[in-house]
Order: C-alpha cells, then structure tokens, then sequence
C-alpha cells in the first residue's frame, strides 16, 4: 500500500519488539519479497518507478535515517504532538516511523527523538502497524504539492 500512495523508500526495520526475525536465508527471501511486491504494486497504481526497499535496518541505522531526514515523525501513542498539527516543508525528505506491533520502547523513541524527530500520534486510536504507515503517509501526502495540498 505504501507504494502505492508513494512512498520513495521503504525500510524494514528490526525493532526490540518486533516479532518477526529476519535472519540469513529469511532475510534474503523477505527482502526479495518485499521489493517484488513493491515493483509489482508500482506497475499496478501506474507509477513511472518502484520505491526502494532496502535490507533490513538496525535500530541505529535508522536513528541514523532520522538525522539526515529534513523532517523525521515517529509514530507513538503517547505523544502529545497530533500529526496534522505539525509545518511541513513544500519540498525535502520527510521520514516516518513505525514500529512493530508491540509497540515503540521508551530508548527507542528517545533515541529517535534526540536524534531530530518529532514523536507524533495519529489520534486517539492505537493503529496496527500495517494500517499506521499508510494512514500517517497519506496524511503527510495530502499536505503535499504531490497531493495538491
């Protein structure tokens, strides 16, 4: 979906909670899937090229993500900063993350924040980690001159 709507760059990210564990022969195979599906979603919704999807990412690569971003969001349930409340930039590279389905830890939103994001929430409800990206991305698109915002 988030290809879809799209998205430039996915990337998977092994967080403390996460359930799924992409090792070795898993890791390879999962890759190979996502990006398959992403080329495949991208032919479907008409787009001229398929985002990138890269290797799974380290808790510190993407806190590394968050520094370069020209503006990162993490998305957490406890934040007190609505989504739609925040200035975005009309041009510039605008990160969003989502953890797993058992939840962000303290350390890693700190992390993420300390490193220049912005911990946000998308409302009173608590989203499913599939339904979070794309609801948070399309929410951040409508603002876009991409969107017509």
């Amino acid at each position: 979906m988030l290809t879809e709507i799209g998205v430039a760059r996915i990337v998977p990210w092994a967080a403390a909670r996460s359930v799924a564990v992409w090792k070795g022969e898993r890791a390879a195979r999962s890759l190979a899937k996502w990006q398959a599906t992403a080329r495949e979603a991208a032919k479907q919704s008409r787009r001229a090229w398929h985002p990138e999807v890269v290797p799974l990412a380290s808790t510190a690569e993407v806190t590394a993500l968050v520094a370069e971003a020209d503006v990162a969001l993490v998305l957490h349930e406890d934040a007190t900063e609505p989504l739609g409340a925040l200035a975005l930039p009309d041009d510039g590279e605008v990160l969003v993350v989502v953890g797993p389905e058992g939840g962000l830890t303290e350390d890693e939103v700190t992390g993420f924040v300390a490193a220049g994001a912005v911990a946000v929430r998308l409302g009173s409800e608590v989203l499913r980690t599939s339904t979070a990206g794309v609801a948070a991305v399309a929410a951040v698109l409508s603002r876009t001159a991409r969107w017509g915002g």
